[in-house]
């Protein structure tokens, strides 16, 4: 998707990289804020300048990179005063443990400490460190009087570190996603879903036979998580309970990880109480009532053993006649011959306020592709939209539930 170049059009972003191997995230997230249209101007500490040179950040930000509290260039109008007072927001990316704990004990010994010191302008940290550094109480104890002083957060996220074998929460949040938290801190767009909650199910559940074997369906999740974003780019505060999907995460989205359809009923009633529900995963109506513990071997000349199923929660139903019902209540239906008709009873039959319905039949390639062709069903009648992208459905349908909340 091209980003919209005017997001961030006039906004002096201050970009402080401080010295961990997440530097290097910082020239991507130099050019993704430039594409927008925000003037950047990068502060480096010396452990960054270990990591990427301040030659490669310069160019990138076409700005003189300012690198030492006592640069006789730079200080001679008080520099380090000017850079905190003069800009919009500063961005800390990577924020790492030790950056962390002098400002939260106010320490002011380097150029970056001392405009972080001097500043009145928001600040935003994105965390980078070693999962062990960033449970550290002393850590969490520092993280907190931060947040207790105004600083604002966006991850760290978990995953692989870049050292060898060490995985956990501490990766520096993804480029993009800072980006969308910078935009959320800036930008004074109507943003008619602020203040509201929104639960979104997007992707397929898998239902264990074996240890290796399971129920599933085609479902890549592509919907469901566009969904989300479009919900967030409008303000929304949105929870996404995925099932097993290899597409990313959304930016600007809480995310849940689940497999099976007890686990997403679980996190979904867990998310309660909200404004909005778009259920739009695709659960699997059954499950095996009991999974074998290990691998079921096939016998030649024997039959295979048959599967005893059971149903699987009705999800949509769930939350559709649940005592803390959303205001909006919307399902999907994957249909294959009578869409319309059988998004209508489903409709009825779950408690929903709107019903998207398409055809899923293999020669739509819908399922896993990058285009939708749905029909709105309402209460009032059957609306049929024109086939699109996902993220175009997606953003049609987060600017219908603004106008119904809005009413």
């Amino acid at each position: 998707m091209i980003p919209n170049e005017t997001t961030l059009a006039g906004k002096r972003i201050l970009l402080i990289i401080s010295g961990g191997i997440a530097a290097y995230k910082s020239l991507d997230l130099i050019r993704r804020l430039r594409e927008r249209g925000a003037e950047v101007r990068p502060v480096m500490t010396a452990g960054a300048q270990q990591f990427v040179t301040p030659l490669a950040v310069g160019a990138l930000s076409a700005s003189h990179v300012f690198t030492d509290l006592f640069s006789r260039e730079d200080e001679q109008d008080v520099g380090h005063i000017r850079l905190a007072r003069d800009c919009n927001l500063v961005v800390v990316a990577p924020a790492t443990a030790d950056l962390m704990a002098k400002m939260a004990h106010g320490h002011a010994d380097d150029l970056a400490s001392t405009v972080l010191l001097a500043t009145d302008r928001p600040v935003l940290a994105a965390p980078a460190m070693n999962p062990r550094m960033w449970m550290h109480p002393a850590t969490r104890r520092n993280r907190a009087t931060l947040a207790g002083d105004g600083i604002f957060f966006v991850g760290p996220a978990a995953g692989e570190m870049a050292e060898s074998g060490e995985a956990g929460e501490g990766r520096m949040a993804e480029p993009l996603e800072i980006v969308a938290a910078i935009e959320r801190l800036l930008v004074r767009e109507e943003r008619p879903l602020a203040g509201r909650k929104a639960i979104v199910t997007s992707g397929p559940t898998h239902e264990p036979i074996d240890p290796v074997r399971y129920i599933a369906n085609r479902s890549s999740g592509k919907q469901g998580h566009a969904i989300a974003a479009a919900l967030a780019r409008l303000g929304a505060e949105v929870t996404l309970v995925s099932g097993p999907v290899t597409i990313p995460n959304p930016v600007g989205v809480r995310v849940v990880h689940v497999e099976r359809a007890e686990e997403m009923r679980d996190a979904v009633l867990a998310a309660l109480p909200a404004d909005i529900a778009v259920m739009v995963a695709a659960v699997a109506d059954w499950r095996v009532a009991a999974t074998a513990g290990n691998k079921i071997k096939k016998r030649p000349g024997e039959a295979p053993q048959p599967l005893l199923l059971a149903e699987n929660p009705d999800i949509l139903k769930t939350v559709g006649h649940h005592a803390s019902r959303p205001k909006l209540v919307i399902g999907f239906a994957a249909e294959t011959e009578n869409v319309a008709d059988n998004g209508r009873t489903k409709l009825e039959r779950k408690g929903a306020d709107y019903i998207l319905a398409n055809d899923v039949s293999p020669s739509t390639g819908i399922m896993g592709g990058e285009r939708n062709t749905v029909k709105l069903v309402g209460r009032d009648g059957t609306e049929d939209w024109p086939e699109m992208g996902k993220d175009e459905v997606a953003e049609r349908l987060a600017a219908l539930i603004a106008a119904r909340l809005s009413v």
